[in-house]
């Protein structure tokens, strides 16, 4: 039985933040090819080359740097991949990305066999680098909050610097009111001499570092080893958390921790009496409830707005009469 007390409360809403670090990254890499009118699927392939490209590049060279490098280099081609059927060969690219996710999540167990001999994980064979954890000076001497705030992976700081990061090129740039244009229409973007084609590479590969990001955290961060299919639909998850936000990202943030809320009490509830298989699917079955209660409240709220402009059209007519 566990005991509930201030301790445990800090350790879980600590846990909170670690397990939904990945998710800060991915809302970011979905919300740029949102931002660029773009259905972006993909995630989960660059997520996984990235974390097993790290893994591998960092254990044979011993250096954290290689490691990361390979990692971004392996993400990017996956999307330089996706980019050249989906805008070049004209694919559907919500199939390529279906398509790309499904051949990685094999392609990468058959590299790791190639190179380690083992289809589960990198843990006995390879010895890779990893990225440490930070002790923030003064927060981590206050009670409780230094246990929630203080100790975490170096990149789960560097997630939320990303939403920043991610706030200030959307809003704040050339490039990014560019991209903002070509999602809201291609064509008046291209009558002012904007490529739409070149806006949708550009979005890919922000899209594909962020993905970077998050398959290293997951491999050379919260773990030390790639395990076979390592992601667990968190690619789904984050972009379920970036269009719950309506492609806000500060308020991503708050949904991404909502959802790395219901992972973190899945992790916990492992140590309950309840079947494995449910607790596994929690945090699944609470992404489909909360999809299903902010489409609701989308509807009636733009209900309510039509009724509104009805309503105010109606009394405009009344009184011109």
């Amino acid at each position: 039985m566990i005991e509930i007390n201030a301790e445990f409360i800090c350790s879980f809403l600590a846990s909170v933040i670690r397990v939904t670090t990945p998710l800060f990254f991915i809302s970011m890499a979905t919300l740029i090819t949102r931002k660029a009118g773009l259905l972006n699927m993909a995630s989960e392939s660059m997520m996984l080359a990235a974390a097993l490209s790290g893994v591998i590049a960092s254990g044979a060279s011993q250096s954290l740097f290689v490691g990361a490098l390979f990692a971004v280099l392996a993400s990017v081609v996956i999307a330089l991949i996706i980019c050249y059927c989906a805008f070049n060969l004209r694919t559907d690219l919500y199939l390529t990305s279906i398509a790309v996710n499904t051949a990685l999540s094999g392609g990468t167990v058959f590299v790791m066999y190639a190179v380690t001999g083992d289809k589960l994980n990198t843990l006995q064979t390879i010895s890779s680098k990893a990225f440490g954890n930070v002790e923030i000076p003064l927060i981590k001497d206050i009670p409780y909050l230094g246990t929630v705030l203080s100790g975490h992976n170096v990149l789960t700081y560097l997630s939320f610097i990303g939403v920043v990061f991610m706030w200030f090129f959307i809003y704040k740039t050339t490039l990014g009111l560019r991209i903002r244009s070509v999602g809201e229409n291609p064509a008046a973007a291209e009558s002012v001499g904007i490529k739409p084609r070149k806006i949708y590479y550009i979005s890919f590969l922000i899209c594909a570092v962020y993905n970077a990001f998050t398959g290293m955290y997951m491999a050379m961060g919260y773990l030390n080893y790639f395990l076979r299919d390592m992601m667990g639909g968190r690619g789904f998850i984050g972009m379920s958390a970036m269009n719950i936000a309506e492609g806000r990202p500060f308020l991503s943030i708050l949904t991404s921790l909502m959802f790395g809320f219901a992972q973190a009490l899945s992790n916990y509830l492992q140590l309950s009496s309840l079947p494995t298989e449910i607790v596994s699917a929690f945090p699944f079955l609470f992404t489909v409830v909360i999809l299903l209660i902010a489409n609701t409240a989308k509807l009636i709220s733009g209900r309510n707005r039509r009724n509104k402009i009805a309503e105010d059209y109606m009394k405009r007519l009344q009184s011109e009469n």
